[in-house]
């Protein structure tokens, strides 16, 4: 039997992840694009936020968008992921990095620029260790908790 890949626990719930292969060479199954993927720490992280929003926020699969390609400022780039809601119109834009990254200013600046052309009201950024949340509005509320997919629509 193979060891499982040297990846730290996260600050988020188990997950049940299918993941195969050995010697640093895993793949995990993402339930959204419905293919493996490699395992990567990033991965990691992604893998456990959407087994935490399906199952703890209540976040349909069919409704969340894995690398998202978003045009800013006539750069492509890619969205972590997306949550939509009714009429699939973006609810939150989450932006992941590996545990070992530190959530930092530069990472709130990217997901708030990848934002811009989405005009999602909630964005979300994780390593899996630590996630920050936050509400756009008026004014930009931190929240203490991520929201759940209803409450994000009852906004």
């Amino acid at each position: 039997m193979s060891q499982l890949p040297p990846y730290p626990p996260l600050n988020l719930p188990e997950a049940a992840l299918q993941m195969v292969g050995e010697k640093g060479q895993w793949e995990v199954f993402d339930p959204i694009r419905r293919r493996l993927v490699a395992l990567t720490p990033e991965e990691w992280v992604r893998q456990h936020m959407i087994a935490f929003l399906q199952k703890e926020r209540g976040v349909p699969l069919h409704l969340m968008g894995v690398e998202v390609s978003v045009k800013v400022h006539r750069l492509s780039r890619r969205c972590d992921l997306i949550i939509y809601g009714s009429g699939l119109k973006p609810l939150m834009v989450v932006e992941l990095k590996a545990p070992s990254v530190a959530l930092s200013q530069k990472v709130l600046d990217q997901v708030v620029r990848y934002n811009l052309p989405i005009g999602a009201q909630y964005l979300l950024i994780s390593n899996g260790l630590r996630h920050y949340c936050l509400k756009l509005g008026p004014e930009i509320r931190v929240l203490d908790r991520v929201p759940g997919y209803v409450d994000m629509q009852g906004e």
